[in-house]
């Protein structure tokens, strides 16, 4: 693209590890940058909030503690925004727009909540609004399905959407590590913060999940509307279970399309045939499958975290709305025409695994098939092994509705014959 002799200036709010990644190759790559864009992309101003802290590789003088000035500022054109949190992200973006600004962002958990805001705004502002990258870090998804998968019909969209989870359960399937020590070596490594919560308890994968359903079926999908459950309750056992059967257990988000026009949006520990594609994920990589209509299934994989792979997806959003700005032009907007309803989880059609510790003596399968049939749900396979004078049942089932399986699972722990239910994992992909 022939350089237009324009100079569009950048203003940016917030600057830890992933913004001071975009700083840095703002400044060392600027005239990169700006032939690709086909204007000058001059990074103007910093908004932090400790400007005594040292930042190698970005100019003293960029830096402010008035965030306010950034998106005030009639000289700057386009806001990248890295703080994160809700507020005051919010009010900040919503005030650039205002402006005439467009923006781009990586905030997951303001999309999850406020994207339909957002993108009204935006297009009330007219000016552009990117977000690439708020799932999966470097991996280009977004895009794709709000442009290069628009033409088509989204069937379904599952994935590993957390390189955290993804390492611990990489760990302790491949070295048999307990939770507990899987965790602290991600810690250690810098994959899991302090506080780890939002990743193993999967708020963050809600979060990418509301987004990326949205985005799949053109309707308003909020973290609230997220079935979620993370991973702090699976043990080394489980994975172990898991491994001798021929599965391995990963945090998947699932969104898809029933037959009632409604969707289902839910992230939890699933087990995963080791032949799977996603399977073969490791550590902090993520992966997103898509199944299409016409296009079948298509799957996209990489760096999901990070500060340089989060650094590349921004740069790529600035890039497109710099040339757009060039241009006079506007990116796609968001499409929530659909409307579609959310189902409740207990309506999805899923399978389960179930293990429990009975009491090995005559007529327990037998009790326990009965519980089954009773709630209309199809065994697919019955393992046994025997414990001195217990035994532990792991049953595999077919299809069957949600609310059908907590309802077994409830009826199985009062049976007289049923010590225990160990655990219970969701099951996807063909045996």
């Amino acid at each position: 693209m022939a350089h237009s002799g324009k100079t569009l200036r950048v203003g940016m709010i917030g600057c830890g590890v992933v913004g001071s990644e975009v700083a840095r190759l703002l400044v060392a790559n600027a005239d990169d940058l700006s032939a690709r864009s086909g204007a000058k992309l001059e990074l103007v101003k910093i908004s932090v909030r400790d400007i005594s802290i040292s930042r190698p590789g970005i100019p003293k003088e960029l830096f402010t503690t008035d965030s306010k000035a950034i998106v005030n500022d009639p000289n700057i054109d386009l806001v990248i925004e890295v703080m994160g949190g809700i507020e005051p992200a919010y009010e900040l973006i919503l005030t650039a727009m205002k402006n005439g600004k467009a923006v781009v962002t990586a905030n997951k958990a303001l999309l999850a909540k406020f994207g339909s805001e957002l993108f009204h705004a935006s297009d009330e502002a007219d000016v552009d609004f990117y977000y690439e990258a708020a799932v999966a870090g470097a991996i280009p998804i977004l895009r794709p399905l709000a442009e290069s998968l628009v033409g088509d019909h989204v069937e379904r969209v599952m994935g590993i959407i957390n390189g955290t989870t993804n390492y611990i359960l990489t760990k302790m399937d491949e070295t048999g590590a307990s939770f507990d020590s899987a965790l602290k070596e991600a810690q250690g490594l810098g994959y899991a913060e302090a506080d780890p919560t939002a990743d193993i308890e999967a708020f963050d994968a809600a979060a990418k999940a509301a987004i990326l359903a949205g985005l799949a079926f053109h309707t308003v999908v909020t973290d609230a509307d997220v079935y979620r459950e993370g991973i702090s309750k699976i043990t080394s056992d489980d994975v172990a279970v898991a491994k001798e059967m021929g599965f391995t257990i990963k945090l998947l988000a699932v969104a898809e399309a029933n037959d009632d026009e409604s969707i289902t949006v839910r992230v939890h520990p699933t087990l995963i045939p080791r032949t799977h594609p996603l399977a073969a994920v490791r550590e902090a990589f993520n992966a997103v499958f898509v199944k299409c209509e016409s296009a079948g299934e298509l799957m996209f994989y990489g760096r999901g975290a990070g500060g340089t792979p989060t650094a590349s997806a921004i740069l790529g959003d600035l890039v497109a709305v710099a040339r757009n700005r060039i241009e006079g032009s506007l990116g796609p907007t968001e499409t929530d025409y659909a409307h579609l309803k959310i189902a409740p989880i207990g309506s999805t059609r899923t399978r389960y695994s179930i293990r429990m510790d009975v009491k090995d003596i005559p007529g327990v399968l037998a009790s326990v098939a009965n519980v089954f049939a009773a709630n209309d749900v199809s065994i697919l396979t019955v393992r046994q092994d025997g414990r001195g004078a217990d035994a532990e049942l792991i049953v595999l089932t077919h299809l069957a509705t949600e609310s059908s399986l907590a309802d077994t699972v409830k009826q199985l722990q009062k049976l007289d014959t049923v010590k225990h239910v160990t655990s219970v994992i969701r099951v996807e992909g063909t045996v």
